[in-house]
């Protein structure tokens, strides 16, 4: 009886480890939409709205209750008690701190990395032009991301039942 209540744990626990890979492989592409959206919201407040870049980033990051919208949150919080420090610095110590919680990979990371970089240093103008590379650079990602899900997220789910299965085999 505890071999059996053994094997379907294991089995259980491979299942489970499949099917979080292969929800991490959807959570993907949602989220690198998630930043595009916001980077187009954000350059809607820049060209249109006037905002201050605190302010602009505040309300992005509002419109959006996703992991990603916090970003754009923490980093307008860590804006108005900055004491002096650059906005790119900011940018990049929030990306890193937050990362964790994403599912984007390291190209995604780069480009949000590289967008931080720009951000607050030019007028208006050359900050959509920034703000536009971001977008195109993201939408590519989100079209390998889209891809590498329809390719292995079945392949994920199938394979952890059935690592469960050997490990429970190779066990017994």
């Amino acid at each position: 009886m505890i071999k059996l209540l053994g094997a379907g744990m294991i089995l259980l626990a491979g299942t489970l480890l499949g099917f979080y890979q292969a929800s991490q492989l959807s959570r993907r592409p949602r989220q690198i939409g998630d930043a595009i959206r916001l980077l187009q919201r954000l350059e809607t407040e820049i060209v249109y709205g006037y905002t201050p870049l605190p302010g602009a980033l505040r309300k992005t990051g509002q419109s959006s209750a996703t992991e990603v919208g916090s970003l754009f949150v923490r980093t307008a919080d860590e804006l108005l008690r900055s004491g002096g420090r650059p906005v790119q610095l900011i940018w990049q110590e929030t990306v890193q701190a937050l990362w964790r919680n994403l599912s984007m990979k390291q190209g995604e990371r780069e480009v949000l990395l590289q967008f931080g970089a720009t951000l607050g240093l030019s007028d208006r103008e050359d900050q959509v032009k920034h703000v536009r590379l971001a977008i195109s650079q993201l939408q590519g990602e989100e079209d390998n991301a889209r891809d590498e899900q329809q390719r292995y997220e079945r392949m994920w789910k199938s394979l952890g039942l059935l690592m469960g299965a050997l490990v429970v085999v190779l066990i017994y």
